[in-house]
């Protein structure tokens, strides 16, 4: 498996990710870092688990997030957490922006999730990323979903306020330290 690049849970993987959930999102990262693609049974396990995430501590959950988005391949892990199902049950502030048109003649590129993607793609061009500056553009957007209006265009009227207390809500709530949650915010 290794050398086809294939992620494969040894035996029965229900009862693999049951031994830890935490698995659930080792399997992502590792998947997502080494470009490996997820072999079926595991990956039918890990949609069927994601609700299960939730029982693994906050602090447990944020040090994985954090190494998806500073391993490597960011955007990719950020893709297999949304498609998962993971993605809904730890930040569903962040699953909220998959649909939420942006104008197109500023964002070409399409709707706020896929610009996020865009710019995480972009974080993995630094040699050593930022923690602080990887969070941030995760979040940088967060507000834009409940702060949509469209009239003679798409506009999010406050968003960058309402998103920077979110982000220092979902800091609060993965028990980041205080320095690191003021420099995401």
């Amino acid at each position: 498996d290794l050398q086809k690049g294939i992620l494969r849970a040894i035996g029965d993987p229900i009862a693999r990710f049951s031994e830890d959930h935490l698995r659930l999102l080792r399997a992502i990262r590792f998947a997502a870092r080494f470009q490996f693609t997820i072999e079926a049974d595991t990956w039918a396990a890990i949609t069927t688990c994601a609700p299960q995430i939730l029982a693994i501590s906050a602090e447990r959950i944020r040090d994985e997030l954090s190494l998806i988005l500073t391993e490597g391949q960011a955007a990719d892990g950020f893709r297999l957490l949304f498609a998962s199902g993971l993605l809904q049950q730890l930040l569903p502030e962040v699953a909220a922006l998959d649909g939420v048109a942006q104008p197109p003649e500023y964002h070409p590129e399409g709707d706020v999730w896929q610009h996020v993607q865009l710019m995480l793609a972009e974080v993995d061009c630094l040699p050593t990323p930022d923690l602080a500056l990887a969070w941030g553009v995760l979040l940088h957007d967060i507000g834009k979903p409940a702060t949509f209006e469209q009239s003679d265009r798409i506009r999010f009227h406050g968003h960058d306020l309402l998103g920077a207390q979110m982000a220092n809500d979902i800091a609060r709530r993965l028990r980041m330290s205080n320095d690191l949650r003021r420099r995401i915010v």
